[in-house]
């Protein structure tokens, strides 16, 4: 497929007479299409000199206008002011004239070739596709750039190339383009890459996205890029940065053959250097605390002042102080000793708090055990961290002597150990240290405006560790906790009541969470009190907010979403949300805090380039100390910073780029990415889609099926939350969902629910989600239809093919009006109908028949048609 249009931009010398060019071009046109349209030499002036950012937005405009209408060629003249050299703008149109030919136009005009010498031809030819290895190199780079950019393993590029037999000044003949389809799978080397041979462009086929143009050693290339092909030229012709790509293009030529494509680098020396240092941590205001040492400090700030309310009962600061020190003299007793490990298994409330600082005080580490979780989980998670003692009823520790006094640990000793859930099913405990807590809440203190006029809620299980900055956001800046029981903590009209009653001001909810409460806030009146909410925990789709601001606007109520990890201390970014993300669809998180660093990294540990995606690395004052008791995944996920050899950077394994102005976009897990069909995919995309539609508040996407290596069987299916006023109609979801999804990511099922069920943690909970809606019942037939004929016609093509669909998709009933597509078809099931078909005698059947035709009945009679 030929583009729209081709320009050429040729510079003459200042003297070329206007006269001239215009003659000779009179004169080829009539020479090459006599009693057609001649073309006119237009002449302007450009009240600016060539060099200048007037004249290039003068020349990029002109490149860009096409032709009109029945028109082969624009000729225009650019003049500028003073003696400057003259630009000769040539345009043809992409049907009309190939970019060979319009060259052939130039040096006509230019006086370097005579009229007479050129041929017109007409018509396309077939395409030669020996490629130079020159040409091989740079495709080579742009889909190694492109494919890092993207995380490709393929990436297809079109290379253009001349007509085969061509005559040497042929002029109407259209330039042909081979395809460059670069595998670069894991393993490939460089003299794999050259090896590529590209293929002539299949029949219907679009041509690739990618694409280099004809060299022109007449316009503005440079010396790398002038040649038989070069990249296309302009601020948005290129998805990468050109320089990127031809410093790839340096390292094939340089490179030795047996080079893994893995070693060659977007970025150069100086540039990688430049992106690790990007963004170093900013510095707290001062040197951490011990997270008990700060608690002191609010005690003796106000001692009189409330510091925590659990259902009618509210504890000033002095009398928390009071009853955490009568634990901490019990622990004793029992044994604990500075370092200790101490398990938690209280409920929430007054206790559960006062129990956390009284370990601290006695300079051991707390392990969260919610009596919550089932029994068994709590034992492994005991027995993982090996605590001294487990405390499930606080009366065992009160009444014991004073403990003698003695200094605590540095604010670099562990305060707490939470365990997060691991890809092997075993949980891992994460040692974390005072200082990160404290730090934490100094690096958001003035940001955020916390003060001791703030109510906060602790939403969260105190084994999930958004509680830690719930708990001690209140505690260390002086304001009041609202603990809130764990029943309260499922309805969401019982919480929305709570936040009324307690005028709440600081709120911290999962996303997921955060839906359900926004729908009781809908009914539940106003929370004249609130004035930030933090949502953490878990990727947040900024769409379904807009409900939320046109009752709470951005001026009252700030909405800050935060990125976070266990392992460097529940936050490391944060990023206000405002009407204007929700309505991108925004999915930045922010930059990093105070303190924290980020850095994207390949597989290698190298920077990736600005906007490229890569593993979120982060370093700084959030890093934990590692996983207890596990010496080789703390190797592993804990890892040196080569900016800072004193410091630590904690792996990821959560996919993110950072963009040029220091946000960071997460892009969710890098695990998470699965393979549907041969595709990967990443089932946080087809989530963002769903939630983009008004009529879905919140939505969830599970990956079932190919038990036994069938891929065909693997599925996509979609739960979602109606949004307010919407129907409860699946069909309309999926179907918007299908105009923006490719096919491979389409659910295969849509399930409406009320509701999202959630983890203890306020996550999403995928082990309640109900079995998939099922597909489209099998529709009844009005009258005798093509796939259910008479019994005493088993061998009718209707009943045939019916037959094969019962077989494939394993239902028992098939009515005429079934959809191949709804009832979950993809392009492997369309291929076993085909075979099928033809084994039982039928004619094939393609995809795209399916497309035509998707019911049953109506490709029933496409085929009876055809036999």
């Amino acid at each position: 497929m030929p583009p729209a249009h081709h320009t050429l931009i040729v510079r003459l010398p200042p003297d070329a007479a206007d006269a001239v060019l215009a003659d000779a071009l009179t004169t080829a046109a009539e020479l090459w299409w006599p009693g057609e349209r001649s073309p006119r030499l237009w002449t302007e002036t450009v009240p600016a000199p060539a060099g200048s950012g007037t004249a290039a937005r003068r020349r990029a405009a002109e490149a860009r206008r096409p032709v009109a209408p029945g028109h082969r060629l624009r000729a225009v003249l650019l003049r500028y002011a003073g003696e400057h050299p003259a630009d000769l703008v040539l345009t043809a149109g992409g049907a009309a004239l190939d970019a060979r030919s319009l060259r052939l136009v130039a040096r006509v005009l230019r006086g370097d070739l005579a009229p007479d010498a050129v041929t017109p031809l007409d018509g396309p030819l077939p395409p030669d596709l020996r490629m130079d290895g020159e040409t091989r190199r740079l495709a080579s780079a742009l889909a190694v750039a492109v494919g890092r950019y993207e995380g490709a393993a393929s990436v297809r590029v079109a290379v253009p190339v001349p007509a085969r037999d061509r005559p040497p000044y042929a002029l109407g003949a259209l330039d042909g383009y081979a395809v460059f389809t670069a595998d670069l799978s894991p393993g490939r080397t460089v003299a794999d890459l050259l090896a590529t041979e590209p293929a002539a462009p299949a029949e219907g086929d679009d041509p690739p996205v990618l694409m280099l143009v004809a060299g022109d050693v007449d316009g503005y290339g440079d010396e790398e890029g002038d040649g038989p092909a070069m990249l296309p030229a302009g601020p948005d012709a290129l998805p990468v940065p050109a320089h990127q790509v031809k410093f790839v293009k340096r390292q094939l030529a340089s490179s030795a053959p047996n080079t893994p494509l893995s070693e060659l680098d977007l970025l150069s020396r100086a540039e990688s250097a430049e992106q690790l240092a990007f963004g170093p941590p900013r510095k707290a205001a001062a040197g951490p605390l011990r997270i008990d040492e700060a608690f002191a400090a609010r005690v003796a700030d106000r001692p009189d002042a409330p510091a925590l309310t659990a259902g009618s009962t509210t504890l000033s600061y002095a009398e928390l102080d009071d009853r955490a020190e009568e634990l901490a003299d019990g622990l004793y007793a029992h044994g604990v000793r500075p370092g200790d490990l101490v398990g938690l298994c209280l409920p929430r409330g007054a206790d559960l708090v006062a129990a956390m600082l009284a370990v601290l005080k006695a300079d051991a580490v707390y392990v969260p055990l919610d009596p919550e979780h089932p029994a068994d989980r709590r034992e492994r998670t005991a027995r993982d961290a090996k605590v001294r003692l487990t405390v499930d009823d606080p009366a065992v520790l009160t009444g014991r002597p004073r403990r003698p006094a003695a200094s605590r640990g540095p604010a670099t000793g562990p305060a707490y150990v939470i365990h997060t859930s691991g890809s092997t099913g075993r949980p891992k405990g994460v040692l974390v240290p005072h200082g990160n807590v404290t730090a934490l809440v100094d690096a958001v203190r003035d940001d955020f405006a916390l003060s001791p006029d703030d109510v906060w809620t602790c939403f969260h299980s105190a084994a999930f560790d958004f509680s830690v900055w719930e708990i001690w956001g209140a505690l260390l800046t002086g304001g009041r906790l609202v603990v809130v029981e764990h029943g309260t903590s499922r309805r969401p009209e019982d919480f929305h009541a709570l936040l009324v009653r307690e005028r709440v001001s600081v709120l911290s909810q999962t996303p997921s969470a955060f839906t359900q409460l926004a729908a009781a806030d809908r009914t539940g009146g106003g929370l004249p009190a609130l004035r930030l909410v933090v949502l953490g925990g878990e990727p947040l789709d900024a769409r379904p907010l807009l409900d939320w601001f046109d009752r709470h606007p951005e001026d009252r109520c700030r909405l800050v979403n935060m990125y976070g990890i266990t392992e460097t201390t529940v936050h490391v970014t944060a990023a206000t949300v405002t009407r204007r993300e929700a309505l991108a669809g925004s999915r930045s998180v922010g930059r990093p805090l105070p303190g924290w660093s980020v850095r994207v990294l390949d597989p290698y540990g190298r920077p990736v380039p600005p906007g490229a995606p890569g593993e979120i690395h982060v370093g700084g004052a959030g890093v934990a100390l590692g996983y207890l008791h596990r010496p080789a995944p703390t190797a592993e996920r804990f890892v040196p910073d080569v900016v800072d050899p004193a410091g630590r950077l904690y792996r990821s394994g959560d996919l993110g780029r950072l963009l040029p102005d220091g946000t960071l976009e997460h892009l969710g897990r890098i695990d998470d990415q699965v393979k549907v069909r041969g595709f990967r995919i990443e089932p946080g995309e087809i989530r963002h889609v769903l939630l983009e539609d008004p009529a879905v508040s919140a939505a969830a996407v599970t990956v079932t099926g190919g038990a036994g290596g069938d891929a065909a069987a693997v599925r996509i299916d979609a739960y979602v939350v109606p949004a307010p006023g919407a129907g409860e109609d699946p069909g309309s979801v999926r179907e918007r969902a299908a105009r923006l999804l490719p096919p491979h990511m389409v659910p295969a099922t849509v399930t409406v629910l009320p509701a999202l069920p959630l983890t203890a943690n306020g996550k999403l909970d995928p082990a309640r989600l109900p079995a998939p809606g099922a597909r489209r019942s099998p529709a009844p037939a009005a009258h005798p239809a093509p796939a259910a004929p008479a019994a005493g016609d088993p061998e009718a093509p209707a009943a045939v093919l019916a037959g094969i669909w019962r077989d494939v998709f394993g239902v028992e009933e098939i009515g005429a009006d079934d959809d191949f597509w709804d009832l979950g078809g993809n392009s492997l099931y369309a291929i076993r109908i085909g075979t099928l078909a033809r084994e039982r005698g039928l004619p094939g059947v393609a995809l795209r028949q399916l497309y035509l035709t998707p019911t049953l009945g109506a490709l029933s009679e496409a085929l009876t048609g055809k036999a």
